[in-house]
């Protein structure tokens, strides 16, 4: 037949089943699929980048390049060609004395673009409220944090001088966006204009200044900068990003992007199965048209060509309608959970509305096309004959259709080529266990039900007639369960995993510079006020130099944490036991014998430190040697006192020191506070308060964002549990109208299909939850970089709520039976 005559027969049969509903459930399940694609995609890219800009403000811009030194001035040049905003700060220590008092202060000189992400607040006096600063400080003022005017006896309005230069305190710092995470370095706060540093004549050559340079604009834009960037690094310079330089926040961001990566496979893959039934169905229905069409000279290649035209008629307006009600859904989402959000969600991508049809028309072809096949074999002869029907599509064609479809649609989705990798292959290794099983199962049935009641023998007996039938609804009712699950486990302990790394009484306060002298009145002092220390560690200041003899400079990759480790003073401690959060993943801990150290796991793998090696440090000038015996791993995203270096008792005892600790103070407690800098006027008290109702203000987006996701997920995999039910409801109903023509009582009906759907939906909860199991352990432990956890009431809860969703959805579907005569119910079937 020609390709015209093709179209036409197409274009007919199209509108024939249009006018006749055929299409109506493939349309239905294509508009869920792509409805809820379309809905996940936008408002998870959505939240992903709000979150990202929202973590920008944590280096107050979208990239910030660290150095020792000034950077050339054709590198900001060509920021500036790309479109890029740029702001500069430097940062040195800077001792000051006024009214006979002396304060080491941490100077921070600003350009009058800091910052190009989030904002610095102040006060205008210790009673005033808080308020967002417009502007930086003008030449000539200076804004100070309260400790300086606590500690040096100065008020709003006096004089303070910074090296050669006098300036006037105008007003109270009480937040910068990019405020350091490096504990050890940090001192009360004073921030001044750029333009005045040369005045102060404190920077000299071989003073300790840092120098920071931000940049900010579209994401494209800066990508690009940063790869013309990256060659021309030199050892120093390094590339600041909220993933690396701020673990406690990146961590939970890159978390929560592969959990809305992962969210979107399962999204995927239960749409696909609404397809793949509804399609299935489809087939099934037209096994008479077909037989005809070959009757009427139509080969193979002309069967296969009218319906997938078919399937394009159906495929364009559902991915229209899809992709607009998606686009609906998620902006209605976005509106009632705007209040939720301290700050505005991104506008949609451009990305996400293309993607959400290309998905569509894909997931329609890989999980359509396995039962066009079974078409195309239909014998001419069923037009006499009508027990001679399609060949049932292969499961196991049907499932290298769909990973084959997946896998090549889902990389970009997931952010994550190894994430899809693993639910795919995890999922199709339970698949084909529990396959196996199966059969096993529906075998050994017939035995079992020699001696049950006529209600339970009639009930389970369309499983055992149907068998290929049943296995293919109880994989896609357990697929899409399955989805479901791991979205909610993976959910649950994401969540749980952000409370245990943030708890209410975190540490928001750290003291440094204690002295041993200083440490049991410092305890007594804590106790009075009834506020818990932490542990104390000791800190001794020292440079790694050496790994094995070999320079470490020399191991350190260019622009990488180790070359940053190794440029500057390590804060070295001893301990006897592992500080919380960190676990030896090679060697042991202590035996007792000094001169052994343990090594942070991303430091030792980056400078190729393996345990047994020999590092030498330069401590105070002195040169002190000790073994590698064990490497860890560290909790960086928690809010306690982590390490590169871990030495063992007494291998650091001759050295000078003083002591770290941390503290929790509830709030309204600063008159403790006072007190305490009063009677240790030489410590340090660091506050990270506001850095921690940033973190909060962080997790609760990213918990927000999982939570909205899982819904998606929950309400895609019930719809389909309700839509696949109904797409093969049409022959169970006749098949009930025929035994209620020969005396079937309701009641009897009522329960036998309650029996027969609640087995199916029993069945695939058992294989929803070995999957579960199997792909989340894989995902805990490969992708989110979490412990497995075993889920025991997942044995039980997946096949009472499959048998529970199942059963009623079987039931709604041919409800009608048991209210509608035989008669009718044949008429209309027919």
């Amino acid at each position: 037949m020609s390709a015209a005559r093709n179209f036409r027969l197409a274009w007919r049969l199209a509108r024939r089943d249009w006018r006749g509903g055929e299409l109506g459930v493939l349309l239905v399940a294509l508009v869920i699929a792509v409805a809820a694609t379309a809905a996940t995609q936008l408002f998870g890219d959505r939240l992903a980048r709000t979150m990202v800009d929202h973590a920008a403000e944590f280096i107050a811009g979208d990239l910030t390049l660290a150095s020792h030194r000034k950077i050339p001035s054709e590198w900001i040049e060509q920021s500036e060609i790309l479109g890029l905003k740029h702001a500069a700060s430097v940062e040195f220590p800077s001792v000051l004395m006024e009214n006979d008092q002396i304060l080491l202060g941490g100077i921070k000189a600003v350009s009058p673009a800091y910052p190009l992400r989030g904002e610095l607040r102040t006060r205008a006096g210790e009673a005033a409220d808080e308020k967002p600063a417009r502007d930086i400080p003008q030449p000539g003022t200076v804004w100070v944090e309260s400790r300086v005017l606590g500690t040096l006896g100065l008020t709003i309005g006096a004089p303070l001088t910074v090296g050669s230069a006098q300036f006037r305190i105008e007003r109270l710092l009480t937040h910068e966006p990019d405020r350091r995470g490096d504990l050890y370095s940090l001192s009360p706060r004073v921030i001044m204009n750029l333009g005045d540093l040369p005045a102060t004549r404190v920077i000299q050559p071989g003073s300790r200044v840092h120098y920071y340079d931000m940049f900010a604009g579209e994401d494209a834009a800066v990508g690009r900068f940063k790869t013309w960037l990256k060659p021309r690094l030199q050892r120093g310079d390094r590339l600041l990003d909220v993933h690396e330089d701020r673990p406690e926040v990146g961590t939970a961001l890159n978390r929560a992007d592969r959990y809305l990566g992962m969210t979107s496979v399962m999204v995927v893959l239960i749409a696909g199965v609404a397809i793949g039934m509804s399609a299935r169905r489809y087939t099934e229905r037209h096994s008479d048209t077909t037989a005809l069409l070959k009757c009427m000279g139509a080969g193979k290649n002309d069967i296969l060509a009218i319906y997938a035209f078919v399937l394009v008629s159906v495929g364009l307006p559902g991915t229209v309608l899809g992709s607009a009600l998606g686009y609906l859904v998620q902006a209605g989402i976005a509106r009632s959970v705007a209040g939720l959000l301290p700050h505005s969600l991104a506008q949609p991508g451009l990305e996400g509305l293309l993607t959400a049809p290309l998905m569509g028309l894909v997931v329609l072809a890989g999980f359509a096309i396995p039962p066009l096949p079974g078409l195309m074999r239909v014998p001419p002869l069923r037009v006499l004959r009508r027990d001679l029907g399609p060949t049932p599509p292969s499961v196991w064609l049907s499932l290298g259709f769909a990973v084959l479809a997946l896998g090549a649609l889902l990389l970009r989705p997931a952010r994550d080529p190894a994430l899809v990798a693993l639910i795919l292959t995890g999922g199709a290794a339970a698949l084909a266990g529990f396959r196996l099983c199966l059969g096993g199962i529906l075998r050994l049935l017939p035995a079992l039900l020699r001696r049950r009641p006529l209600i339970w023998r009639l009930g389970l007996h369309n499983l055992l007639r149907r068998r290929r039938l049943a296995s293919f609804q109880i994989i896609g009712f357990g697929l899409a369960m399955a989805a479901m699950l791991v979205s909610y486990i993976v959910q649950n302990e994401l969540v749980s995993e952000w409370k245990r790394q943030l708890p209410d009484d975190a540490p928001n306060y750290f003291a440094l510079n204690l002295q041993e002298a200083e440490l049991d009145r410092f305890r007594r002092s804590l106790a009075a006020e009834s506020i818990e220390s932490g542990e104390l560690y000791p800190i001794v200041r020292g440079r790694l130099v050496s790994v094995d003899g070999i320079d470490a400079r020399k191991l350190a990759p260019k622009d990488s944490q180790a070359e940053a480790a190794i440029e500057r003073d390590l804060s070295l401690t001893w301990s006897e036991v592992p500080p919380s959060g960190n676990r030896i993943v090679r060697g042991r801990w202590w035996s007792g014998v000094p001169q052994r150290v343990s090594v942070e796991e991303k430091l030792a793998a980056e400078l190729g430190i393996r345990t047994g090696a020999q590092l030498t440090f330069d401590v105070a000038g002195a040169r002190v040697e000790a073994t590698v015996e064990s490497i860890r791993s560290v909790r960086w995203d928690a809010m306690t006192p982590n390490f590169y270096m871990i030495f063992s008792p007494g291998s650091l005892q001759d050295q000078p020191r003083t002591y770290l600790t941390s503290f929790h103070v509830p709030p309204g407690r600063s008159a403790a506070l006072n007190a305490l800098v009063k009677a240790f006027p030489g410590i340090t008290l660091l506050d990270v308060d506001a850095l921690l109702k940033q973190f909060q203000s962080i997790l609760q987006q990213v918990t927000l964002a999982v939570q909205v996701v899982l819904g998606f997920a929950v309400v895609a995999g019930f719809t389909v549990l309700f839509g696949a039910v109904h797409a093969t409801a049409e022959e169970r109903m006749r098949e009930d109208a025929l035994l209620r023509a020969i005396g079937a009582e309701a009641p009897l009906l009522k329960t036998s299909q309650w029996i027969e759907f609640a087995s199916l939906g029993f069945l695939a909860g058992i294989l929803a939850a070995a999957c579960a199991e199997l792909v989340g352990a894989v995902v805990f432990s490969r992708v989110m970089n979490l412990m497995p956890q075993a889920h025991p009431w997942l044995w039980l809860a997946a096949p009472c709520l499959g048998a529970m969703s199942v059963g009623l959805a079987g039931r709604w579907s041919v409800r009608r039976v048991v209210n509608t005569s035989p008669n009718d119910v044949l008429r209309d079937l027919s």
